[in-house]
């Protein structure tokens, strides 16, 4: 799998907006659930589908601030918690009960840096909302994936990915030191493994999966954990706390951010292909040593070996079935 990341030269480049990426593409009739669809790049990732034609479903645990960020906006707003499996049950059935295809799903939606917590399941925190959520979405949402002859699902991810393989002995930090952004790093190599994992499985069906990191963007929620002593040391604000933009260096904004999201989801440029980790509306390369230490010190490197590693993208699924459940479920993918 890894072998593929090869970079196609989109003629798009880390200055490019979600505007940019969707212009010329008509999706009339196209439908798309985008999580976390009301903040950060999930919602410019609505507002460039939606201008392109889509049908928009933005799945939420917070109604009206949804109602409020998504004003002007012409999509729909549904209940659901990433965090509650019998509340993803009930989105993905009245999805279903439609008999609607799903064309494109954009798993957006992502805490980090989040204190040690644990879900009612005892799951940590991280592992529980950027993965195994989406991860019972997308199944769950499988039939209407298929339906559509040619579908996209999308995993945000990010270059923290880097940090942190998946530690299948203890995923869940009951025997090791908890760290933040271990945790969160964790959690974003699950997102590409999940890609990579999703689009074997999918692309004999229509159904490819690709995985991203959007870039450094202070100004989304993500950021509510880091102190701002912190962004500050670390070069992504400046003294007087706004955001640096350097797309050169991937710190972006949050439309610039957007765009590998909506370039993953529609572009043409990927018809045919699949199980790819992007960056910068691009296929990402693969690092290597020789890459590592020609760019140090780059927020964006590309992607780690351990996250197109398909044996641990399917030993991550299978796990996730188990804690999920799904393995004692008639799933129509298996």
């Amino acid at each position: 799998m890894a072998t593929f990341q090869n970079p196609i030269g989109s003629g798009f480049g880390a200055a490019s907006t979600a505007a940019d990426v969707i212009n010329g593409i008509d999706l009339s009739g196209k439908i798309a659930i985008v999580t976390g669809g009301y903040s950060g790049i999930g919602l410019e990732t609505v507002r460039a589908l939606r201008s392109a034609g889509a049908r928009v479903i933005v799945p939420t645990r917070d109604r009206e601030k949804a109602v409020r960020a998504l004003d002007g906006i012409d999509v729909e707003i549904e209940s659901m918690d990433l965090l509650d499996p019998a509340s993803i049950d009930a989105f993905a059935a009245r999805f279903l009960a439609s008999g609607q295809p799903l064309h494109i799903l954009v798993n957006s939606a992502g805490i980090g840096g989040a204190p040690l917590t644990r879900d009612p399941r005892g799951y940590e925190l991280h592992f529980a909302t950027n993965h195994l959520g989406h991860f019972q979405l997308a199944a769950r949402l499988w039939p209407a994936l298929r339906k559509a002859n040619g579908a996209r699902v999308v995993a945000v991810s990010a270059w923290a990915h880097s940090r942190a393989p998946i530690v299948f002995e203890d995923i869940n930090f009951e025997h090791r030191d908890y760290v933040p952004w271990i945790a969160y790093g964790q959690s974003k190599t699950a997102n590409i493994l999940f890609a990579v994992a999703m689009d074997e499985r999918g692309k004999a069906h229509g159904v490819r999966a690709f995985s991203l990191h959007p870039g450094s963007i202070v100004s989304t929620g993500l950021s509510k954990f880091v102190p701002s002593e912190l962004l500050r040391a670390a070069g992504l604000v400046g003294d007087d706390g706004n955001p640096i933009i350097d797309p050169a260096r991937n710190m972006k904004t949050v439309e610039q951010g957007a765009a590998t999201s909506v370039w993953c989801a529609t572009s043409p440029q990927l018809d045919g292909m699949g199980g790819l980790y992007c960056q910068n509306c691009d296929i990402a390369l693969l690092v290597t040593e020789t890459l590592a230490a020609n760019q140090f010190g780059s927020m964006a490197l590309g992607v780690m070996p351990h996250a197109v590693d398909p044996d641990a993208a399917d030993r991550l699924w299978s796990l996730s079935e188990q804690l999920l459940g799904l393995q004692q479920q008639t799933l129509s993918y298996l």
